[in-house]
């Protein structure tokens, strides 16, 4: 082995002996991960990061720490739209993990995965392949990096810490968002998330209480509203936001606080968390006449 080589070698694996030090087992009751455990990670003391779906179920679950340890630990919350689930547990010792932004990141630099499916800790090479800007999960959740690796996650590996080769922790990984592909939380958005649920036991988003698709607007509506496309309402949740405004099935939701609204995707750009809560304006079309409709969003439920 060259000199280099091994000096590569040699890094790797100190980066993966330091970052083990804040990768713990999740025993959880569920058979989401194939019928093992999942990773989590230590976020700050006393907090654990993981994968919601290696949670799906479970109030509570065990967690086999770096140094052979078990402890309990409670789930004080999850967002399935991000896969991100947070838990408490009483672990003295148990080093957070070094988390860092992403900023620099470039597609093609070396990454490593490192998990604690079993009682000691396992890791996968491999690089950043996508690295993005601000991203929408098919959940409708804002993510404010893209990031993919071209790691094939094995069982286990579900909530898994992503390390460059200076060992930042530069997000989590999880194959519970997108099928077939490892994506990866940035510190970033686990920083948010994470303190959302556990200052409110979830991550709020706003919520209209609607069902909606993308359709054409005729010529004429086309011209009169300046846009070609809206959100045909198909179906309304009972009590939500929308049904309190009046809104009613077979309206065309043409914007929201202003913006318009022509696919899903930019209806969720509208109802982050800072929005839960703030009395607005729906603009629709009903019967053919353009009306503004005031609404208040809500929290999702």
């Amino acid at each position: 082995m060259s000199n280099l080589a091994s000096s590569v070698s040699e890094s790797i694996a100190a980066t993966v002996e330091a970052a083990g030090k804040s990768v713990v087992r999740i025993e959880a009751g569920g058979d989401c991960c194939g019928g093992g455990a999942a990773t989590g990670v230590a976020f700050a003391d006393g907090v654990v990061v993981a994968a919601a779906h290696a949670v799906e179920d479970d109030d509570e679950v065990e967690v086999g720490l770096p140094d052979g340890r078990t402890a309990t630990a409670r789930v004080a919350g999850r967002d399935r739209a991000v896969d991100l689930a947070v838990l408490r547990v009483e672990a003295p010792g148990l080093a957070p993990a070094a988390w860092a932004e992403a900023d620099a990141l470039k597609v093609g630099q070396l990454a490593v995965a490192v998990a604690r499916p079993g009682r000691s800790v396992r890791a996968a090479l491999g690089i950043v392949s996508v690295h993005g800007g601000d991203w929408r999960t098919p959940g409708g959740a804002r993510v404010e990096r893209y990031l993919e690796t071209d790691i094939d996650l094995p069982r286990g590996f579900s909530g898994s810490l992503l390390v460059d080769l200076g060992g930042r922790a530069i997000g989590l990984n999880t194959r519970g968002l997108v099928r077939d592909r490892s994506i990866a939380l940035p510190a970033v958005t686990v920083r948010r998330v994470t303190a959302s649920i556990l200052a409110n036991g979830r991550n709020e988003r706003g919520f209209l209480g609607i069902g909606a698709h993308p359709v054409r607007l005729p010529p004429a509506l086309a011209h009169a509203t300046g846009q070609e496309s809206a959100l045909l309402v198909a179906g309304l949740s009972v009590g939500g936001p929308a049904e309190k405004a009046g809104i009613l099935l077979g309206d065309i939701l043409l914007s929201l606080h202003g913006s318009a609204v022509r696919t899903i995707g930019e209806l969720y750009a509208l109802l982050d968390e800072e929005r839960v809560g703030i009395a607005s304006t729906a603009r629709i079309v009903r019967a053919g006449e353009v009306r503004d409709v005031p609404i208040t969003v809500g929290a999702r439920p």
